[in-house]
Formats: C-alpha cells, structure tokens, sequence
C-alpha cells in the first residue's frame, strides 16, 4: 500500500545522462539532500551502483518503487539498461542510444503523469551523433518529442533569470532571425511561463536592443526601430509589462536589473555571459513553453572529472530546487 508521505510528493525525473561523464556522479550526491519532491534518477542501476563504490559513497541504490516511502542515504532508480559498458571518463557511441532510451522515459513518464517535471544531467551531443541519430541538444528534441513549435531558453542563477530571443546561430544570422514573429511568441511564452510557474502576477520584462546603444536612434542599426520597437508596443497594449528595447551594456548593471523580473537578450552571448559570471557552478537552464516542466544543469559532462569526486553538484542541485518551485507554480 501506498505510504501517505509517498502520494503527497510529486516526483521528479533526474536523467543521469551521458554514462562516461559526471552525470551519474553527480546524480549519487542527491542521496541525502531534501527536496519537496521524490527524485527518481532514470538510468542504469549497476552503473550508478558501481559509480558510488568507486567513489567511496555510501549510497544505496534501490529500484523505485511508487509504493514505497523513499528513504534517506538512498538514490531510487528507475532501470534503463546501458547498451554496452561504460567506463568513466571514455566515450562510446554504442551508449548514445541509451542516453535517448532515458530521455524518451523521462518524457514519456511526464507526459502520462507519472512525473510531474525532470531534471537533465549533461549528455555528449557528438556520441549520439556518432551512434546514427542526428541530434542537435536536449531542447530541441524536447520540442519535437513534445510537438512543440517554440521553446524558450531561460538560464536562472545568481539573482538573474536571461531568457534568449535566438539561441545558437553565428551571429551574422541573428539579424534575419529576429523578425517580429519570433520576438513575439518569444515574449508571450516567456510572460506565461513567469506567471505560471514563477508566480509572478505582472512579471516585468527587460528587453534588450539588438545593437550597440540599442541602434543610437538608427544610427547604429535599425532593428530597434524596425522591429523590436515595433513589437513592444504591440505586447504592452495587450497588458504587458516590458522595458526597453534598452543597451546590452546598461541594462545588465544592478540598479537596472533590480527593476525587472527577467531579461530578455537577443542572442546568446549578449546574456549569458553576464549570468554565467554572476552564477558558475550554480546556474540552471530552464526550457520554457513546453507542456512539461524541465530543468538542466549549465555544463557539459566533464568527462576528466568523471569518476574522480572532484564534480561540483551545485547546478544540478539548483535545477532540482527550481524545478520542484515550478511544479508548485513559484519558480
């Protein structure tokens, strides 16, 4: 029979991701940190065992079983066989499918109910490739698993939340991608996600110019008059609260920051950079405008920290914190 604390709890889905990188690691130091949510780590069962007795933890790791009542010291986990062996450290294409069989149960598990978020440790985006499955990062295959037709990217960390109008492209593209449409749709899923699931009932937005000084009235660019502009004016009669557009090199200084909720930067490197500096080793990145809540670390899998006890768990334990926030709506 089910325990009472057990069906109070939403559970979320931690992804332990690519098996030769720091994802398991970092996944075994969740074993004895609160959280108002049961976590349950997706992968296979023997590697995380093998990970903790490599690394001296005394964790034990169990089969989740939803009607048991979590206990501490110990990490639940929800079984996906590896493909082949895994050794800390070495990639091999044969595990990229099984870093997408984790992937797809994670989804699948939210979509049904069973999860009411997950959280994405870091997978190598090259050894899936290498193993014949085109992949380009774990948002877009969210999107497409999801049917979603845009998702937002928002990192949140060090007192910020940057969400990003455009996302990897070379900067010489990022012009003709951002047309009114794009901003547009970019703003409404970034304002419902901040009333939706960070519990803000009239989030201020700062959005940032394209150009230097935001364009200098033209003279500098005129994407700001063109488009941007354009745009805001359009949101605001609709009730939005959105500053701007305003220059990248004022806007991110405290007494500006402190009137907004949220920034809204036009490219990649025009925000995170700032929030990166401001939050390392402790920042989140939250993929907004999808059906399910999802969280991720900022970083890559480290695979030379791999299985040394020297991988620093701080974002992944402030993706786990943030995405418990969002399932109550207070992110």
């Amino acid at each position: 029979m089910t325990s009472p604390e057990a069906a109070r709890r939403p559970v979320l889905a931690i992804t332990s991701g690519e098996p030769a990188g720091v994802g398991p690691d970092l996944c075994l130091a969740l074993a004895d940190r609160p959280s108002s949510c049961r976590l349950v780590v997706l992968g296979d069962q023997g590697l995380l065992a093998a990970r903790a007795e490599a690394l001296g933890r005394t964790v034990r790791v169990v089969p989740f079983d939803p009607l048991a009542a979590p206990a501490p010291g110990v990490i639940e986990v929800l079984h996906i066989p590896l493909r082949c062996a895994s050794v800390a450290g070495r990639l091999d294409a044969r595990n990229g499918a099984y870093v997408l069989d984790i992937l797809d149960a994670a989804i699948a598990g939210c979509q049904s109910g069973r999860f009411a978020g997950m959280v994405t440790a870091p997978l190598h985006k090259g050894v899936i490739c290498d193993g014949g499955v085109p992949f380009t990062g774990h948002t877009e295959y969210l999107a497409d698993a999801t049917a979603t037709p845009r998702v937002v990217m928002m990192l949140v960390g060090g007192g910020l939340r940057v969400a990003l109008a455009t996302t990897h492209l070379p900067l010489a593209a990022v012009p003709a991608a951002l047309t009114p449409a794009v901003l547009t749709e970019t703003l409404r899923i970034l304002h419902r996600s901040l009333v939706e699931q960070f519990g803000l009932e009239t989030p201020r937005i700062l959005v940032a110019g394209l150009n230097p000084h935001a364009g200098e009235g033209g003279h500098l660019g005129r994407e700001e008059i063109e488009v941007i502009e354009p745009v805001l004016a359009t949101l605001r009669a609709e009730g939005m609260d959105l500053v701007g557009p305003l220059p990248a090199d004022t806007l991110f200084v405290p007494h500006t920051l402190a009137r907004g909720d949220a920034v809204l930067a036009m490219y990649h490197d025009q925000g995170l950079p700032v929030l990166k500096h401001a939050s390392f080793g402790g920042g989140v990145n939250v993929t907004l405008g999808l059906p399910i809540i999802r969280t991720s670390v900022d970083h890559g899998t480290a695979l030379d920290l791999a299985g040394t006890g020297r991988a620093d768990p701080g974002s992944l334990f402030a993706a786990v914190d943030l995405a418990a926030s969002m399932v109550g709506g207070r992110g």
